[in-house]
């Protein structure tokens, strides 16, 4: 970013408050993405794309105001500034403000080896049509599909309070998806991995195996049986419990959510929520996950207790949030980009492991199932209900405390309360995931998220068939 956009910004800060703002702020962005897809072995698209501009927000009269604009001439910066004050005076006095938050000055930058940007196109392709070809292991693959995606992330935040911040990431992965049939019945298996790192990701893994595999898979669970539906024990893992959590209670602890009465979580702050063993964390930085050390309104995201052995502790706030809660914010105040202004997000929403091995969590079960999540197709969930419908991976029947066959196209239902307080062992393990090929969504804003936790055991959980 150069000193002539920074010195501008000051300069808008500065005029912000002579037009009558009793409060200002800049979000600028600089987001750089490549998409490469291979389709049957064949180069589908090679996409790539840049976005660059910033946002205005204002307080003027208690009322707020915002605009947004990709003319970063200074003629273009102060028509932005005029359109969001006003907007400001246009609005009634609805807002009071935000609650106070810590004056902060940082420049943090994700550390990388490689620049994924710098590595040439054929390389990338490459690796993406080997995968691809990779995943033709039978005849009964028929078809494959394989994504490279890669993006770097450059936010510049600044205030009328004297904050300044930037953070500069770069998120990249593979994924793969495979479709098997077997006597007539065909199952899809789609998976990715990404990583907050450089192109040295990429170099350091078998995307072929990785490819092979998941054909494997869709093989396996094509010509396997849908268990009987019912109530089951079952040991869940990482990648669910963490879909779970993010979907079915991470929404729901969102503070702008629980102050408009549409969260489960509503009115429960001190109440048992979940099993004593559980422990639900919303954490900037956490290896695996999403790098995430400051929001979008200049605050630290540091580590946030959601649950403490079973209780409800807090909410997460982003500023606005947590005046309303007379509460500290968070750091979840999150814009899907510059044109959007933040509102109340995940960041890295996980459990807390505990200290059960795979093998104890399973060993006592006469019949059960192990949901896993490779290969899920997501589902649906209602906050303020707390019910959740998600179609998991191709998992594995428990059968006297021994993993036994496949079984193809599971549902899992239930209210997340219910299943969170039927949880009677937690794993040592932890794994955390994000994704460079989608978002949490949320009021027409998609945001990149990390969660996860460990495997956990489920006294009672509905499953049937898709």
């Amino acid at each position: 970013m150069s000193q002539g956009i920074v010195s501008g910004l000051e300069n808008l800060i500065d005029k912000a408050l002579k037009m009558g703002a009793s409060y200002a702020d800049i979000h600028y962005q600089c987001y750089d993405h490549e998409l490469i897809t291979v389709e049957n072995k064949t180069l589908k698209s090679y996409s790539s794309r840049r976005l660059s501009g910033l946002g205005i927000r204002v307080i003027v009269n208690k009322a707020l105001g915002y605009a947004s604009t990709s003319d970063l001439k200074e003629t273009g910066l102060e028509e932005a500034l005029k359109s969001a004050i006003k907007i400001a005076r246009s609005m009634k006095s609805e807002k009071k403000g935000f609650a106070e938050t810590e004056v902060i000055k940082s420049e943090i930058r994700l550390s990388i080896k490689t620049d994924p940007f710098d590595v040439s196109p054929e390389e990338k392709v490459s690796i993406t049509m080997d995968a691809n070809k990779a995943a033709w292991i039978s005849d009964e693959i028929k078809s494959a599909i394989t994504r490279l995606g890669l993006s770097k992330n450059f936010r510049h935040f600044i205030s009328s309070e004297g904050s300044e911040v930037s953070v500069e990431t770069s998120l990249i992965g593979l994924g793969h998806e495979s479709v098997a049939k077997v006597n007539g019945v065909m199952e899809r298996v789609p998976y990715s991995e990404s990583r907050c790192a450089g192109f040295e990701f990429i170099r350091s893994k078998n995307w072929s195996s990785f490819a092979s595999d998941l054909s494997e898979l869709a093989i396996d669970a094509a010509g396997s049986k849908t268990p009987p539906p019912g109530t089951y024990t079952v040991v869940v893992d990482p990648n669910v419990v963490g879909l779970l959590l993010h979907e079915a209670f991470g929404h729901a602890s969102e503070g702008d959510l629980v102050s408009s009465g549409e969260s489960v979580l509503h009115g429960k702050l001190g109440m048992q929520v979940a099993s004593e063993l559980v422990t639900i964390i919303d954490e900037g930085i956490v290896e695996g996950g999403y790098f995430y050390p400051f929001d979008d309104e200049g605050v630290q995201k540091g580590r946030t207790v959601i649950v403490e052995n079973g209780v409800l502790k807090g909410y997460i706030h982003d500023r606005e949030s947590a005046l309303y809660f007379n509460a500290e914010p968070t750091g979840n105040g999150r814009a899907q980009d510059f044109e959007n202004q933040p509102i109340v997000r995940q960041t890295n929403y996980y459990m807390q492991p505990r200290d059960y091995t795979f093998e104890e969590l399973i060993e006592d079960i006469d019949f059960g199932i192990y949901v896993r999540g490779m290969g899920g197709t997501g589902g649906q969930v209602e906050v303020g209900m707390g019910t959740f419908t998600f179609g998991v991976g191709p998992s594995k029947i428990i059968r006297k405390g021994e993993l036994a066959e496949t079984v193809r196209g599971v549902v899992i239902s239930g209210m997340i309360l219910d299943t969170l307080k039927t949880i009677d062992a937690v794993g040592r393990d932890l794994m955390m995931r994000t994704s460079v090929f989608g978002g949490c969504g949320k009021m027409g804003q998609s945001v990149p998220v990390g969660f996860g936790g460990p495997h956990v055991r489920v006294r009672k959980m509905t499953v049937g068939g898709r």
